[in-house]
């Protein structure tokens, strides 16, 4: 992993490169391929064809400034070796079912994390290659670039694209709001997180060319959490211009939240960890493991804040952000997200009885008659479960709905087109259990079936999908078309991805208006 200077011993020695860090570049005298970054040269692995460059920092390490916007890396001599994942954020809450195994390839956490991974076909040639930059799905309090699932070798190889994977600051280390208790030092300290995003966007802004890529052609995409952050670029004025398309998976952040709200999770972090709001500079002086430990307990909401300065408005409400009118945007979800989202956790629903099923859909429902709702998705699909009823219900308000509100504020704002998209393909892992679940598309979006088949098994269909897929994403990212007519409220055109991927015109229409009214 590269390292700049000024990084203590402990975090030196974590990955495959500690031993040349240790000992500093003059050991990188391998025939790995170099680049050099506006900080220092880094060298990678050839893999495949492609050169792979991996715990690049875009970013100065954050211990000691906690809290605190992201500075550029320090500049450092001689040749750094990049062959190995950067640390990774603390984390909060990133337990998974099963079926993700497959995936799972944590770091170490530090509060030096701030770096990417960049995969390429070509070094220095000249041919100005799009540009992909991956914001990794757990909302925004876990997860990491280093998941199996985003490695970015195919991907690259098939769209002849340049593809880029970010680490950056999670849970209370990125998004606890300080505004109001530690002064103007602290004023962005509810969106230090998606700074550092900013940060990376900078870094491919000033970088990616030396790595065979176009600055100019710069698509950011993510899942879930990843999406959440996607559309709080689109809103964030330091973003403007950094980037050119856009892909929410999964994730349509349409509100995020106002500052009364995030000062409310800040109080419930002091509490849990013995702090009055008058603590500030005790937490700031605290070690990052005594604040990792304490956030289980305290029940805080960690997500980007409306601050009136790096975030000065909701992402996607009342509308669509102006500074991203002119970026074409890709949305979608899979068809089942909450049977592994929500199933995962709790086994007993996947095998609800009709009796049961109303007293746990309501309060899943926000104010909607669940036996109207139960009864209408029953007469759409008269051989649906009780516990596809459930699925069905939860995956249209969590995931769908929202979906359909960011494409549709897109569309009327009159500007660059959205499109739409839905992941119908079920896997066949534990017999079909978790039908089309949350985060499924990853496999095929990075053209990754080998490294999936916990998620999606083993069969040949997989392929068949993922060849259909990672091809419209890279399509999209290059023209900023996908390959099917954009979304109006008026056609509501959706590629349906399957084993025969299919555009159509409204899917599931029904289960679509029955939800209309529910508050997103």
């Amino acid at each position: 992993m590269a390292q700049g200077p000024g990084v203590g011993r402990r975090e030196l020695l974590i990955g495959a490169g500690a031993a040349a860090a240790l000992a500093g570049p003059a050991l990188a005298q391998d025939a790995g391929p170099v680049a050099r970054t506006r900080a220092g040269q880094v060298r990678g692995r050839t893999v495949e064809g492609i050169h792979a460059f991996k715990g690049v920092r875009y970013g100065a390490s954050t211990e000691g400034r906690q809290f605190l916007p992201p500075r550029p890396p320090e500049p450092w001599s001689g040749v750094v070796e990049a062959a190995d994942f950067g640390n990774q954020s603390p984390q909060l809450g990133a337990d998974r079912p099963s079926v993700y195994a497959s995936w799972a390839n944590p770091r170490a956490e530090s509060e030096d994390c701030l770096f990417l991974n960049v995969y390429t076909p070509g070094l220095k040639d000249g041919k100005g290659r799009p540009v992909m930059v991956w914001f990794h799905g757990g909302g925004f309090t876990s997860g990491s670039a280093s998941s199996h699932y985003a490695d970015g070798t195919r991907l690259a190889r098939r769209g002849d694209v340049v593809v880029v994977t970010v680490n950056h600051r999670l849970n209370a280390f990125g998004y606890l709001y300080l505004a109001g208790l530690g002064g103007a030092e602290l004023a962005d300290s509810g969106n230090v997180g998606s700074l550092d995003m900013v940060q990376a966007l900078t870094w491919v802004r000033d970088n990616i060319a030396e790595f065979g890529g176009d600055p100019g052609n710069v698509t950011i995409f993510g899942q879930s959490g990843g999406g959440g952050k996607v559309s709080a670029l689109m809103a964030m004025p330091a973003a403007a211009g950094l980037f050119h398309k856009a892909i929410v998976q999964s994730g349509s952040g349409i509100k995020v939240l106002e500052p009364a709200q995030a000062e409310e999770s800040t109080k419930k972090v002091l509490a849990a960890l013995g702090l009055s709001a008058a603590d500030v500079g005790k937490l700031r002086a605290l070690p990052m493991r005594a604040i990792s430990e304490a956030l289980p307990k305290a029940g805080a909401e960690f997500r980007p804040v409306v601050d009136g300065r790096a975030l000065p408005r909701h992402p996607f409400h009342p509308d669509a952000p102006e500074i991203s009118k002119g970026v074409p945007l890709l949305v979608g979800t899979t068809k089942d997200e909450t049977t592994s989202l929500v199933g995962g956790r709790d086994e007993s629903l996947f095998s609800l009885t009709w009796e049961a099923l109303p007293a746990r859909l309501a309060p899943e429902l926000r104010g909607l008659d669940a036996a109207q709702v139960i009864a209408e998705l029953r007469r759409v699909d008269p051989q649906a479960r009780p516990s596809d009823v459930y699925f069905t219900a939860t995956t249209e308000y969590r995931f769908r709905r929202r979906a359909y509100v960011q494409a549709e504020r897109k569309t009327a704002q009159g500007g660059a087109p959205a499109y739409m998209y839905l992941f119908a393909w079920e896997s066949p892992v534990d017999g079909g259990k978790w039908k089309s679940p949350h985060s499924v598309e990853h496999a095929m979006v990075f053209d990754n079936v080998a490294k999936s088949a916990s998620m999606v098994g083993t069969g040949p269909d997989a392929q068949k999908v993922a060849d259909a897929v990672s091809s419209a994403w890279v399509r999209f990212a290059r023209t900023g078309d996908p390959g099917w007519a954009a979304y109006t409220p008026q056609t509501r055109t959706t590629m349906v991805f399957d084993v025969e991927s299919k555009v159509v015109n409204d899917p599931d229409a029904d289960v679509r208006r029955l939800f209309e009214a529910m508050p997103v």
